[in-house]
């Protein structure tokens, strides 16, 4: 990131779930209290993903804390709130989701000056790693394991 930039959130989550193949920055639409409820540090990016709909860039489950003294102009904290990119590049990032299997996850949120900018990645998935979860969950429910014990092999010695 370049002089001037104060990042807000990162999503450690999607490095260790995610190969990342591009970022790409993109502007996100706000209102005011949301904007200074970010400049307190107050969001989340753990669960957040990005949906192309209807030809629009959307980031969905982002957790905007609301602001304190925003009463009445406070909005949802789960909300999904519109991303801003050029038309053209939302159309290759929804061939590049179609078509490839890839998915956009938001990597980070920072201030570039006055401006709140999202750091979005087309990202694959490690489904080596999903897989290596599964079978031990499938081997820690597995009925028949013993539990709490150690397992001892015995070797049966020719006489």
């Amino acid at each position: 990131m370049a002089e001037g930039v104060k990042i807000a959130a990162r999503n450690q989550k999607a490095f260790h779930e995610y190969f990342i193949d591009e970022k790409f920055e993109a502007g996100i639409e706000l209102t005011g209290t949301e904007v200074k409820s970010i400049r307190l540090g107050t969001l989340s990016l753990k669960e957040a993903w990005c949906q192309i709909k209807d030809g629009q860039l959307f980031i969905r489950q982002m957790h905007i804390a609301p602001y304190e003294q925003g009463n009445i102009f406070n909005k949802d904290p789960l909300r999904p709130r519109r991303l801003l990119m050029h038309k053209r590049e939302i159309m290759r990032l929804y061939g590049k989701v179609k078509q490839d299997g890839y998915a956009l996850i938001p990597l980070s949120v920072y201030f570039r000056g006055s401006l709140v900018k999202v750091e979005v990645a087309l990202a694959r998935g490690k489904k080596a790693l999903r897989q290596a979860r599964r079978r031990r969950k499938e081997r820690r429910q597995a009925p028949d394991r013993p539990r709490n014990e150690r397992t001892v092999i015995l070797w049966k010695i020719p006489l």
